[in-house]
């Protein structure tokens, strides 16, 4: 098997990442291996293993070269590229500018939602939507645009007939 970059010697070493449901395998030889600091535990990023090569430069950069420092538990952009994780909650406030593009490349979102059972899911979702339809219709209302309001209204009671109906 050749090298991925330089298409010509053996590769030696072997890198798998598997992102979601997919799976990137990287062949290196020696001799690029060592260019791009895998062999050596201090140049290769324990977080560029684990977010995707690049994830260190990209938080590193979002910083504008500053030495960025959470203020609650002193963690660095550095300690992030040694250890390949945050140290205390509000590193994510921090490190936000640089953090946001990796977490959208690992989830689907930014924002942690966690497991919620299927049936309540489905509550919440109703719940949600409700808010947002009374928000539009309170705005329509505001505005004097009754035309919207009218069909804002009837939604909204239709999806609380739903949310009534399940809870039921």
């Amino acid at each position: 098997m050749l090298c991925c970059i330089c298409k010509e010697k053996e590769a030696t070493v072997h890198l798998t990442q598997i992102a979601g449901d997919k799976m990137q395998k990287v062949d290196l030889c020696e001799e690029c291996a060592k260019t791009k600091g895998v062999n050596d535990p201090t140049g290769f990023s324990l977080a560029d293993l684990l977010l995707g090569l690049g994830a260190s430069q990209e938080i590193e950069q979002a910083g504008g070269g500053a030495e960025v420092k959470c203020p609650r538990c002193g963690f660095t952009q550095a300690d992030f590229k040694k250890a390949g994780r945050l140290g205390c909650a509000y590193c994510y406030e921090t490190f936000a500018e640089g953090l946001e593009g990796l977490l959208k490349s690992m989830h689907k979102g930014t924002r942690h939602k966690g497991k919620v059972p299927s049936a309540l899911r489905g509550s919440q979702d109703l719940r949600e939507k409700m808010s947002t339809l009374q928000k539009k219709l309170d705005r329509a209302v505001t505005e004097e645009n009754f035309e919207q309001a009218a069909q804002l209204r009837d939604e909204l009671k239709t999806v609380k007939a739903k949310l009534l109906e399940m809870s039921a």
